[in-house]
Protein backbone atom coordinates (compact mmCIF):
# COMPACT_ATOMS: atom_id res chain seq x y z
CA UNK A 1 0.00 0.00 0.00
CA UNK A 2 1.52 3.42 -1.09
CA UNK A 3 0.81 6.64 -1.72
CA UNK A 4 -1.65 7.68 -4.15
CA UNK A 5 -0.68 8.95 -7.87
CA UNK A 6 -2.38 12.46 -8.39
CA UNK A 7 -0.22 14.55 -10.52
CA UNK A 8 -1.49 15.90 -14.04
CA UNK A 9 -5.17 15.33 -14.08
CA UNK A 10 -7.76 16.92 -11.77
CA UNK A 11 -8.76 14.34 -8.95
CA UNK A 12 -12.38 13.59 -9.35
CA UNK A 13 -14.76 15.21 -6.91
CA UNK A 14 -18.61 15.68 -6.31
CA UNK A 15 -20.23 17.87 -8.94
CA UNK A 16 -20.64 21.24 -8.52
CA UNK A 17 -22.31 23.04 -5.44
CA UNK A 18 -22.90 19.59 -4.00
CA UNK A 19 -23.87 19.55 -0.54
CA UNK A 20 -21.01 19.04 1.49
CA UNK A 21 -22.99 17.74 4.81
CA UNK A 22 -24.98 15.22 2.77
CA UNK A 23 -22.15 13.78 0.94
CA UNK A 24 -20.52 13.36 4.37
CA UNK A 25 -23.11 11.79 5.44
CA UNK A 26 -23.31 9.45 2.46
CA UNK A 27 -19.76 8.35 3.29
CA UNK A 28 -20.72 7.68 6.63
CA UNK A 29 -23.37 5.14 5.18
CA UNK A 30 -21.58 3.87 2.48
CA UNK A 31 -18.64 2.74 5.14
CA UNK A 32 -21.28 1.91 7.42
CA UNK A 33 -22.64 -0.75 4.91
CA UNK A 34 -19.32 -1.86 3.59
CA UNK A 35 -18.39 -3.02 7.53
CA UNK A 36 -21.67 -4.39 7.89
CA UNK A 37 -22.22 -6.80 4.79
CA UNK A 38 -18.14 -7.34 3.92
CA UNK A 39 -16.18 -6.55 6.86
CA UNK A 40 -14.13 -4.92 5.71
CA UNK A 41 -13.49 -1.24 8.03
CA UNK A 42 -12.97 1.66 6.48
CA UNK A 43 -14.27 3.55 9.24
CA UNK A 44 -10.94 5.55 10.75
CA UNK A 45 -9.24 5.86 7.49
CA UNK A 46 -8.59 9.59 6.48
CA UNK A 47 -11.69 11.19 5.38
CA UNK A 48 -9.81 13.06 2.05
CA UNK A 49 -8.35 9.95 1.01
CA UNK A 50 -11.47 8.07 1.01
CA UNK A 51 -13.88 10.74 -0.06
CA UNK A 52 -11.20 11.11 -3.13
CA UNK A 53 -11.38 7.12 -3.77
CA UNK A 54 -14.91 6.79 -3.11
CA UNK A 55 -15.68 9.93 -6.07
CA UNK A 56 -13.27 8.13 -8.53
CA UNK A 57 -15.23 4.94 -8.56
CA UNK A 58 -18.62 6.92 -8.68
CA UNK A 59 -17.12 8.34 -12.01
CA UNK A 60 -15.64 4.65 -12.90
CA UNK A 61 -19.45 3.00 -12.41
CA UNK A 62 -20.74 5.75 -14.49
CA UNK A 63 -22.94 6.93 -11.64
CA UNK A 64 -23.59 10.31 -10.39
CA UNK A 65 -24.12 10.31 -6.20
CA UNK A 66 -22.10 8.19 -3.22
CA UNK A 67 -25.29 6.70 -2.39
CA UNK A 68 -25.89 5.34 -6.12
CA UNK A 69 -22.36 3.82 -5.09
CA UNK A 70 -23.74 2.15 -1.85
CA UNK A 71 -26.65 0.75 -3.94
CA UNK A 72 -24.73 -0.87 -6.21
CA UNK A 73 -21.59 -2.56 -4.15
CA UNK A 74 -23.93 -3.88 -1.43
CA UNK A 75 -25.48 -5.47 -4.58
CA UNK A 76 -22.81 -6.00 -6.24
CA UNK A 77 -19.94 -7.86 -4.95
CA UNK A 78 -18.20 -7.56 -8.33
CA UNK A 79 -18.47 -4.11 -7.43
CA UNK A 80 -16.97 -4.07 -4.49
CA UNK A 81 -13.95 -6.04 -5.53
CA UNK A 82 -13.35 -2.77 -8.09
CA UNK A 83 -13.70 -0.55 -4.64
CA UNK A 84 -11.31 -2.22 -2.66
CA UNK A 85 -9.08 -1.74 -5.71
CA UNK A 86 -9.61 1.78 -5.44
CA UNK A 87 -9.22 2.09 -1.28
CA UNK A 88 -6.23 0.23 -1.40
CA UNK A 89 -4.13 2.45 -3.98
CA UNK A 90 -0.81 0.16 -4.58
CA UNK A 91 1.61 2.46 -5.89
CA UNK A 92 5.64 0.55 -5.24
CA UNK A 93 8.48 -0.56 -5.92
CA UNK A 94 11.29 -3.15 -5.49
CA UNK A 95 14.16 -1.57 -3.10
CA UNK A 96 11.98 1.64 -2.82
CA UNK A 97 13.65 4.20 -1.14
CA UNK A 98 17.57 2.04 -1.49
CA UNK A 99 18.74 3.65 1.58
CA UNK A 100 16.42 1.97 3.93
CA UNK A 101 17.56 -1.02 2.76
CA UNK A 102 21.28 -0.01 3.18
CA UNK A 103 20.56 0.75 6.84
CA UNK A 104 18.46 -2.68 7.53
CA UNK A 105 21.77 -4.23 6.04
CA UNK A 106 23.75 -2.13 8.47
CA UNK A 107 21.54 -2.01 11.62
CA UNK A 108 19.22 -4.95 11.72
CA UNK A 109 20.87 -7.77 9.48
CA UNK A 110 23.76 -8.01 12.72
CA UNK A 111 20.79 -8.50 15.19
CA UNK A 112 18.70 -11.24 13.12
CA UNK A 113 21.78 -13.15 13.28
CA UNK A 114 21.52 -13.95 16.97
CA UNK A 115 17.97 -15.54 16.45
CA UNK A 116 17.91 -18.99 15.44
CA UNK A 117 14.07 -18.72 13.24
CA UNK A 118 13.31 -15.30 12.10
CA UNK A 119 10.23 -14.59 11.74
CA UNK A 120 9.01 -11.02 9.35
CA UNK A 121 5.35 -9.77 8.52
CA UNK A 122 4.99 -7.44 5.95
CA UNK A 123 1.90 -6.27 6.63
CA UNK A 124 0.21 -4.32 3.64
CA UNK A 125 2.58 -6.22 1.94
CA UNK A 126 0.43 -4.89 -2.05
CA UNK A 127 1.85 -6.64 -4.82
CA UNK A 128 5.03 -8.24 -3.33
CA UNK A 129 7.94 -6.31 -4.51
CA UNK A 130 8.90 -5.24 -1.02
CA UNK A 131 8.45 -8.61 -0.19
CA UNK A 132 10.72 -10.30 -2.98
CA UNK A 133 13.02 -7.03 -2.23
CA UNK A 134 13.29 -8.88 1.55
CA UNK A 135 13.45 -12.36 0.47
CA UNK A 136 16.45 -11.17 -2.13
CA UNK A 137 18.35 -9.15 0.25
CA UNK A 138 17.96 -12.28 3.38
CA UNK A 139 19.44 -14.60 0.87
CA UNK A 140 21.98 -12.70 -0.04
CA UNK A 141 23.00 -12.02 3.80
CA UNK A 142 22.96 -15.65 4.33
CA UNK A 143 19.85 -15.95 6.87
CA UNK A 144 16.56 -16.65 4.04
CA UNK A 145 17.06 -20.59 5.08
CA UNK A 146 16.17 -20.00 8.63
CA UNK A 147 13.61 -16.98 7.76
CA UNK A 148 9.86 -17.01 7.17
CA UNK A 149 8.22 -14.17 5.40
CA UNK A 150 4.66 -13.17 5.95
CA UNK A 151 3.02 -10.78 3.50
CA UNK A 152 -0.64 -9.88 4.02
CA UNK A 153 -3.26 -7.36 2.66
CA UNK A 154 -6.58 -6.62 2.86
CA UNK A 155 -7.04 -6.94 -0.60
CA UNK A 156 -6.52 -10.69 -2.04
CA UNK A 157 -6.51 -9.50 -5.28
CA UNK A 158 -2.90 -7.82 -5.02
CA UNK A 159 -1.98 -10.84 -3.13
CA UNK A 160 -2.75 -12.99 -5.60
CA UNK A 161 -0.81 -11.02 -8.41
CA UNK A 162 1.89 -11.06 -5.67
CA UNK A 163 2.04 -14.92 -5.58
CA UNK A 164 3.13 -14.93 -9.01
CA UNK A 165 6.43 -13.71 -8.67
CA UNK A 166 5.73 -11.39 -11.88
CA UNK A 167 6.59 -7.58 -12.60
CA UNK A 168 6.60 -5.42 -15.51
CA UNK A 169 10.09 -5.86 -17.32
CA UNK A 170 10.28 -2.06 -18.16
CA UNK A 171 10.41 -1.35 -14.50
CA UNK A 172 13.74 -3.88 -14.27
CA UNK A 173 16.61 -0.96 -14.69
CA UNK A 174 14.74 0.96 -12.12
CA UNK A 175 14.51 -1.92 -10.12
CA UNK A 176 18.13 -2.35 -10.97
CA UNK A 177 19.29 0.95 -9.77
CA UNK A 178 17.64 0.47 -6.68
CA UNK A 179 19.09 -2.87 -5.45
CA UNK A 180 22.69 -1.61 -6.58
CA UNK A 181 22.25 1.51 -4.93
CA UNK A 182 20.75 -0.94 -1.56
CA UNK A 183 24.13 -2.18 -1.26
CA UNK A 184 23.23 -5.56 -3.53
CA UNK A 185 25.65 -7.67 -3.84
CA UNK A 186 25.01 -9.64 -7.01
CA UNK A 187 23.72 -9.22 -10.35
CA UNK A 188 19.90 -8.38 -10.42
CA UNK A 189 19.39 -9.97 -13.66
CA UNK A 190 20.25 -13.61 -11.89
CA UNK A 191 17.25 -13.71 -9.77
CA UNK A 192 14.31 -13.19 -12.64
CA UNK A 193 13.47 -14.28 -16.12
CA UNK A 194 11.96 -12.53 -18.77
CA UNK A 195 8.75 -14.72 -19.30
CA UNK A 196 4.96 -14.40 -19.71
CA UNK A 197 5.25 -10.91 -20.96
CA UNK A 198 7.04 -9.77 -17.68
CA UNK A 199 10.05 -10.39 -15.41
CA UNK A 200 9.29 -13.94 -13.80
CA UNK A 201 11.11 -13.55 -10.40
CA UNK A 202 12.78 -17.39 -9.12
CA UNK A 203 10.43 -19.55 -7.42
CA UNK A 204 12.88 -20.01 -4.78
CA UNK A 205 12.40 -16.50 -3.39
CA UNK A 206 9.09 -18.07 -2.02
CA UNK A 207 9.47 -21.37 -0.65
CA UNK A 208 9.39 -19.27 2.77
CA UNK A 209 6.82 -16.56 2.05
CA UNK A 210 3.94 -17.02 3.15
CA UNK A 211 0.60 -15.09 1.80
CA UNK A 212 -2.45 -14.81 3.74
CA UNK A 213 -5.49 -11.79 3.51
CA UNK A 214 -5.60 -9.88 6.45
CA UNK A 215 -7.21 -6.86 7.70
CA UNK A 216 -5.00 -4.45 10.28
CA UNK A 217 -8.17 -2.61 11.47
CA UNK A 218 -10.19 -5.85 12.28
CA UNK A 219 -7.61 -9.05 12.76
CA UNK A 220 -5.89 -9.69 15.16
CA UNK A 221 -2.20 -10.54 16.12
CA UNK A 222 -1.26 -14.58 14.42
CA UNK A 223 2.21 -14.69 15.88
CA UNK A 224 5.37 -13.23 17.51
CA UNK A 225 7.89 -11.12 14.86
CA UNK A 226 11.33 -10.25 15.36
CA UNK A 227 10.57 -7.85 12.64
CA UNK A 228 7.25 -5.74 11.03
CA UNK A 229 6.82 -3.94 8.29
CA UNK A 230 4.27 -1.59 7.54
CA UNK A 231 5.73 1.43 5.32
CA UNK A 232 3.13 3.94 3.48
CA UNK A 233 0.19 2.30 5.39
CA UNK A 234 -0.71 4.34 8.64
CA UNK A 235 -0.51 7.63 6.80
CA UNK A 236 -4.01 6.52 5.14
CA UNK A 237 -5.36 5.95 8.66
CA UNK A 238 -6.51 8.61 11.41
CA UNK A 239 -4.93 8.32 14.88
CA UNK A 240 -6.92 6.68 16.46
CA UNK A 241 -6.89 3.90 13.88
CA UNK A 242 -3.01 4.48 13.92
CA UNK A 243 -2.73 4.17 17.73
CA UNK A 244 -4.91 1.03 17.50
CA UNK A 245 -2.38 -0.43 14.50
CA UNK A 246 0.23 0.56 16.94
CA UNK A 247 -1.29 -2.09 19.69
CA UNK A 248 -0.98 -4.50 17.29
CA UNK A 249 2.48 -3.76 16.54
CA UNK A 250 3.70 -3.41 19.90
CA UNK A 251 2.23 -7.08 20.90
CA UNK A 252 3.35 -8.91 18.22
CA UNK A 253 6.93 -8.04 18.57
CA UNK A 254 9.08 -9.82 20.52
CA UNK A 255 11.50 -7.83 22.72
CA UNK A 256 14.32 -6.32 20.77
CA UNK A 257 11.84 -6.57 18.15
CA UNK A 258 12.08 -4.19 14.55
CA UNK A 259 9.25 -1.65 13.48
CA UNK A 260 9.90 -0.61 9.95
CA UNK A 261 7.70 2.19 9.18
CA UNK A 262 7.41 4.37 5.88
CA UNK A 263 9.57 8.26 5.53
CA UNK A 264 6.19 9.86 6.60
CA UNK A 265 5.31 8.21 9.40
CA UNK A 266 6.20 8.05 13.02
CA UNK A 267 6.20 6.68 16.86
CA UNK A 268 6.17 10.24 17.94
CA UNK A 269 2.74 10.99 20.29
CA UNK A 270 1.86 7.68 20.05
CA UNK A 271 1.54 5.74 23.32
CA UNK A 272 4.35 3.83 22.71
CA UNK A 273 7.40 5.96 21.88
CA UNK A 274 9.06 5.40 24.98
CA UNK A 275 8.62 1.81 24.39
CA UNK A 276 11.42 1.89 21.29
CA UNK A 277 14.88 3.23 20.50
CA UNK A 278 15.51 4.04 17.55
CA UNK A 279 17.79 2.27 15.22
CA UNK A 280 18.86 5.12 12.51
CA UNK A 281 19.49 8.27 12.11
CA UNK A 282 17.92 8.31 8.73
CA UNK A 283 15.27 5.67 8.63
CA UNK A 284 12.37 4.32 10.65
CA UNK A 285 13.67 1.90 12.59
CA UNK A 286 12.78 1.30 16.28
CA UNK A 287 13.53 -1.55 18.11
CA UNK A 288 11.52 -2.47 20.94
CA UNK A 289 12.97 -2.09 24.39
CA UNK A 290 10.10 -2.12 27.17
Amino acid sequence: MAVPVTGGEPLPGPPYAYNADLEHLEIELLLEGVYKHYGFDFRSYAFASIRRRLWKRVEGEGLRTISELQARILHDPDAMERLLLDLSVNVTAMFRDPTFYKEFRARVIPLLRTYPFIRIWHAGCSTGEEVFSMAILLEEEGLYDRARLYATDINDVVLQRAKQGIFPLERMQEYTDNYIKAGGTRSFSEYYTAKYDGALFSPSLTRNIVFSQHNLVTDRSFSEFHVIFCRNVLIYFDKTLQNRVHTLFYDSLVTFGVLALGSKESLKFSQYEPCYEKLSPTEKLYRKVL
